[in-house]
């Protein structure tokens, strides 16, 4: 896909064409105001964006419809649209034509016949973009989306702002999304990811979306019935409390509490006696009785572990000590009779010694009590583990009667505030009704439980299906690829670091340079020129592998301004007007036509056939650079629109 030609069209019926060549190095130079940078935004306009960027001022007042025709291998495609009426910021309705030989149309013919995603469906069907979705998850503010031409726009336009932006290297990379969509759709674009891969992808996504949501929903579940159970022991104590619940001593479970609560709904108003506080001197010598318990029981924990650290310390010492005497069985033997030589013995020394026997004695001793703790040891771990779990009964049962002792202090003040026990039981009645209507069945739990573990195999089988792709391992052999033609281009270009690997990091989306002592990114190299230098080489080498791989990415290219980093001013670079002696006498010649011929270079011999366009101040006299002009330096006139059209409501 390249551009053939460009197409405006006054309020009156005026046409203005512009045409290119197809093959090769295209540049239009000439002073500013002219309309050269609205280059890109129109061929952007007329590729499916529903968005007008074109600046405001001559460009939107005079201009009725804009159009565009694009060479394809075998066909042309011809889309136009119309100017945004009443100073619009977008515009989606288009016109559309095909043919292998299309004639410009005329203003009269100029008609609205499709819209904006028909084109885009037209021109990524036509460039050959495989069938694809990136799924995006529900709770982000991003949709689901196809890659599509539209994703091709980050590596066809580098405009004025951006070709020397060393904290940016894509076109509207700075723009919200549009980095994680370059992320999404680079390796598409690339060939490195299957049509299965991204359906998986999807429904990977998709399934860890629900799983989410499910998890989220269980935990709620389970902090319901976790609530619920305290709530059920609350109700249950104070049911008793006020008569409405027989006062047995029994402590029953979660279920028999809820049951004991089903029964109390029939619970009939009669005479009772007043309450005198029994119920609440029983739970309060409960919780006291438990609580001693637990302090005897956390006694005996700590003694325990204070025993078997005492007992830790003799093993490594006596281990140790071990370790020492049994250095004498490294003597050596008699030959005769294998019997160890001590060296203090009297058959060795002619004295009398008994200092092998003590220590050889000594040693077995130790051995022995080592033995011996040792196998103590798995004893201690077991009175532990159960003092440990008794320590944990007793603290769940003092949670119990803190719950119900609370709610019978309740009960007795809600007694003592209503005049009347019947009047506090149908109260606590009341609530168990109203709690028995939100808790949540068992079954409902089960479900959300059962459902939870299906998400949870959907998620791993997903995993396992993708995990055994080669896509990421295919991935990063792309990017060294074209990491080391970008390396080549930055050479040639003689910019700082050249002398370094460089790097396309698509997870920054910049230039890293793999320094020996640190890696390099752009963002932290200095001098527009070397800015200029990396941002063409690494969009070259894009488009390197692009061709030679046949991958769908436009074969064109459009450099807006990119000599200005070679001129001692802004100011300067603008004065230039597209004048060959203001060039020769204001910029660094040889790096403008260093730059001009690597350029010419790549559309003859790295990618033969490639479209670049480049929009200038600079000119040069070089007869291949005057060749690669498509019309004479724009000035006032010529432009992009001549003065003579005039604004829409002078018609």
């Amino acid at each position: 896909m390249k551009i053939r030609s460009i197409h405006i069209y006054s309020h009156d019926g005026q046409r203005r064409d512009l045409r290119f060549k197809v093959d090769g190095l295209n540049v239009i130079t000439g002073r500013s105001s002219t309309g050269k940078s609205a280059l890109s935004e129109i061929i952007e306009y007329c590729m499916g964006r529903s968005s007008f960027t074109v600046p405001e001022g001559i460009i939107r007042d005079k201009v009725s419809w804009f159009a565009v025709i694009y060479q394809f291998e075998s066909e042309q495609v011809l889309v136009a649209k119309p100017t945004p009426p009443s100073g619009g910021a977008s515009c989606s309705t288009a016109m559309l034509r095909r043919g292998s030989q299309l004639q410009v149309p005329e203003f009269e013919d100029m008609a609205v016949n499709t819209d904006d995603d028909s084109i885009v469906e037209l021109l990524s069907r036509f460039l050959g973009i495989p069938e694809n979705r990136t799924e995006v998850a529900l709770e982000h503010s991003r949709v689901s989306y196809d890659a599509n031409v539209k994703h091709t726009f980050y590596y066809l336009f580098q405009k004025q702002g951006l070709v020397a932006n060393k904290d940016q290297l894509f076109y509207r990379q700075n723009e919200p999304f549009q980095p994680q969509a370059i992320r999404d759709t680079l390796p598409i674009l690339l060939g490195v990811s299957s049509q299965d891969r991204f359906e998986l992808e999807g429904k990977l996504r998709l399934a860890q979306s629900d799983l989410r949501v499910s998890n989220k929903k269980l935990e709620l579940a389970r902090d319901a019935v976790d609530t619920s159970h305290e709530q059920a022991i609350g109700l249950h104590s104070e049911a008793k409390a006020v008569g409405v619940i027989g006062n047995t001593d029994e402590n029953p479970k979660a279920d028999g509490i809820v049951e004991a609560l089903r029964l109390a709904l029939s619970w009939k108003p009669e005479t009772l006696p007043d309450d005198d506080g029994s119920r609440v001197s029983l739970l309060e010598d409960d919780l006291a009785q438990l609580r001693q318990d637990r302090r005897d029981t956390q006694a005996r924990i700590d003694a325990a572990r204070q025993f078997a650290k005492r007992a830790g310390g003799y093993e490594s010492e006596a281990a140790e000590q071990i370790d020492r005497l049994a250095s004498i069985k490294a003597l050596p033997k008699n030959p005769d009779s294998g019997e160890w030589q001590w060296p203090f013995s009297e058959q060795n020394l002619a004295l009398e010694s008994p200092v092998a026997v003590v220590l050889l004695n000594e040693l077995q001793s130790l051995d022995k009590e080592l033995r011996i703790a040792t196998g103590q040891r798995p004893k201690l771990e077991a009175y532990l583990a159960e003092l440990t779990g008794k320590a944990d009964g007793i603290a769940g049962e003092i949670k119990q009667r803190e719950a119900e002792l609370s709610a019978a202090i309740s009960a007795n003040e809600v007694i003592a505030q209503m005049g009347t026990r019947n009047n506090a039981a149908a109260r606590v009645v009341g609530r168990i009704s109203l709690f028995l209507e939100t808790l949540l069945p068992n079954e409902d739990l089960a479900k959300l439980e059962s459902e939870n573990r299906r998400l949870k195999n959907k998620v791993r089988q997903l995993e396992e299906k993708i995990g055994a792709d080669d896509s990421n391992e295919r991935l990063t052999s792309i990017l060294n690829n074209i990491s080391a033609q970008v390396s080549r281009y930055i050479q040639k270009f003689n910019a700082e670091f050249a002398l370094y690997p460089a790097r396309l990091n698509l997870a920054r989306l910049t230039i890293v340079f793999d320094r020996p002592e640190r890696p390099v990114p752009m963002e932290r190299t200095g001098g527009g020129e070397n800015h200029l230098a990396y941002h063409l080489s690494a969009l070259l080498a894009l488009h390197l592998f692009a061709a030679q791989n046949n991958r769908p990415i436009p074969r064109f290219l459009l450099i807006d301004q990119p000599t200005q980093v070679y001129f001692p001013s802004e100011q300067v670079y603008k004065d230039a007007d597209g004048s060959v002696q203001k060039t020769e006498s204001d910029a660094d010649l040889n790096a403008v036509r260093r730059l001009f011929e690597l350029l010419l270079k790549f559309t003859q011999d790295d990618v033969p056939g490639f479209q670049l366009i480049v929009t200038e101040h600079a000119n040069l006299r070089d007869q291949w650079f005057q060749d690669a002009l498509i019309e004479i330096p724009w000035t006032k006139p010529p432009a992009l629109v001549p003065e003579d059209w005039p604004q829409e409501d002078e018609n």
